[in-house]
């Protein structure tokens, strides 16, 4: 496996007291004595409302944003952010349960993903969110289950676009996808809806995620729009009704690595502005969704934990923590990650720009060679009880990491 060894990164987006870093107001120290031991993330509460309003400020008015939960789960920040954002996306049973338990509206909440069961389908249609349609099968399923419970079921039919979203970390639209509907299947699936049953509410075009390219997502935006309205427009001939919703899922990246400069969401904004304009008379009364969850969330919070062990091995040393791949499976390279590279990690106690470094790679407690928290880095020169702080860790962390792996304590999660 191929190694970054370039040097790490220290965001300056957290404050420091004499050295040592903070988060919430916090010093790091003190959230240990809080929580009672290492490792934990921590999330930065303000943080993640400056950057939800800083992006709320510059939106169209048509555009509502919504978040997506499966970007971090956690409940104290989900009802958080129900203040701050109009609606949310869910992608399990039980993030709906958590998302009906917030301020957030039901018909301000969609549920994405494919294979899902015939609980999730039916606390989906009790509670009156709006269904992502991800197959033929599965709206099947959804009219069987409007017709026994005598519910009218929301639904959006996810589409699955010839195009796709260029420079993306992850695809999801163009050639075989196992999201969403072929998008040259849609008009017989429109024209087949039971009305008394279905109340189609409008399209979900999602087509990639953690993309830092403003123009790739800007292209990808066009062409949904155009598609948008050639399927607005055989819905208007064949059920003779105003869709009011179309879902043009997000993308929008965060910076990990070094090189890699922050989204000009600026530009995209612009371009969202001028293609409402040019699709005026088409979008009237339709409400446009940006649906984000990593952008949001992930620079606020950090992975927390404690080296217990300095060791030399054949000229190189290792500082070894009591945290690991268990918790932050994305930031051991093992969440998608193709060539391994370093998140920005620091000392955390030792942030001074002025004290000696070293190059050392620093690893978890765990029975396996996978377990690399960063490799060949230079940081101030550790002692054993030092905190290593694991930055850009508010996304796709706690709930995206085996934790019963090799049965290891559990961590804490805190928003400060």
């Amino acid at each position: 496996m191929s190694t970054d060894k370039s040097l790490t990164i220290e965001p300056t987006i957290f404050s420091q007291e004499q050295h040592v870093l903070k988060i919430g107001k916090h010093l790091v120290s003190n959230i240990d004595n809080m929580l009672g031991s290492t490792p934990f993330y921590a999330y930065d509460k303000d943080k993640i409302i400056a950057r939800t309003q800083q992006l709320t400020k510059i939106l169209p008015k048509q555009v509502k944003l919504h978040y997506a939960i499966k970007a971090n789960p956690y409940p104290s920040l989900v009802h958080l952010l129900s203040d701050y954002v109009s609606g949310f996306d869910v992608a399990s049973k039980q993030e709906l349960l958590l998302a009906l338990q917030t301020k957030i509206k039901p018909e301000h909440i969609s549920f994405a993903g494919p294979g899902k069961s015939l609980a999730d389908i039916q606390a989906a249609i009790i509670s009156g969110v709006t269904l992502h349609i991800e197959s033929e099968t599965e709206l099947a399923r959804v009219i069987e289950s409007a017709k026994s419970l005598a519910i009218c079921a929301n639904i959006a039919l996810r589409v699955n676009p010839k195009f796709e979203l260029k420079a993306s970390g992850m695809k999801m639209s163009g050639g075989a996808k196992p999201f969403g509907i072929d998008e040259e299947n849609i008009g017989a699936i429109i024209k087949a809806l039971p009305a008394q049953y279905i109340k189609l509410r409008g399209f979900h075009i999602f087509s990639g995620s953690q993309n830092l390219n403003a123009q790739a997502i800007i292209e990808c935006q066009k062409q949904t729009f155009a598609l948008a309205k050639q399927l607005i427009d055989i819905s208007k001939n064949t059920l003779n009704e105003q869709l009011d919703y179309i879902n043009i899922g997000g993308g929008f990246g965060v910076p990990y690595f070094k090189a890699e400069q922050p989204l000009a969401t600026d530009k995209i904004m612009a371009n969202l502005a001028e293609l409402i304009a040019l699709y005026k008379s088409t979008l009237q009364n339709t409400q446009i969704v940006l649906e984000l969850g990593r952008y949001l969330v992930a620079e606020a919070g950090v992975y927390i934990c404690k080296i217990t062990d300095i060791k030399h091995s054949r000229g190189t040393k290792y500082l070894v923590c009591d945290g690991g791949l268990h918790h932050h499976l994305a930031n051991s390279g093992n969440f998608g990650q193709v060539i391994r590279k370093n998140y920005p990690v620091a000392i955390a106690n030792k942030m001074a720009t002025s004290l000696a470094t070293e190059e050392v790679s620093v690893v978890g407690p765990l029975c396996t060679p996978l377990d690399i928290l960063a490799e060949k880095v230079t940081l101030p020169k550790a002692d054993i009880g030092d905190y290593f702080v694991v930055f850009q860790s508010g996304a796709y962390g706690a709930s995206a990491s085996p934790q019963g792996f090799l049965s290891q304590p559990k961590l804490s999660e805190i928003l400060l």
